[in-house]
């Protein structure tokens, strides 16, 4: 067993854990699985699926959005917080990429010091440690 560590769901990672979707990789899927690891959930998550399933562009969010505290406590995940410091530096960001989520899950990343556990390659630009 390696040594226990944090990391961050990037939302659709955990969309597809809790989905038990394929397109999850065996590696993220044995991070997340490790009970030693602490697996950080963030606030932009809960936003950004409450916000896609407003728009029509994500069918199971509905679920999610019921369910949100209960899954993540059921999986003994942390909620993460977005504080004024992930704000400012997700604003900050010269990276050209516009998704808010996105710009605020590489915010937090950096922040917390938390590698993203993504297949999202727009992560690069922010210079995020990424693991899949």
């Amino acid at each position: 067993m390696g040594i226990a560590m944090k990391y961050l769901l990037d939302t659709h990672t955990l969309l597809w854990w809790w989905t038990d979707d394929p397109q999850l990789s065996a590696h993220a899927r044995k991070l997340i699985s490790d009970q030693g690891n602490l697996i950080m959930t963030s606030a932009a998550s809960a936003w950004e699926i409450a916000t896609k399933h407003r728009l029509g562009k994500l069918l199971i969010g509905g679920q999610a959005i019921a369910r949100f505290n209960e899954l993540i406590e059921a999986d003994d995940f942390e909620h993460l917080p977005i504080t004024y410091l992930h704000a400012l530096r997700a604003g900050s960001y010269a990276a050209d990429h516009r998704d808010p989520f996105d710009r605020m899950l590489a915010a937090q990343s950096a922040l917390e010091n938390l590698p993203l556990i993504t297949c999202d390659s727009a992560f690069a630009a922010f210079g995020n440690q990424v693991v899949w």
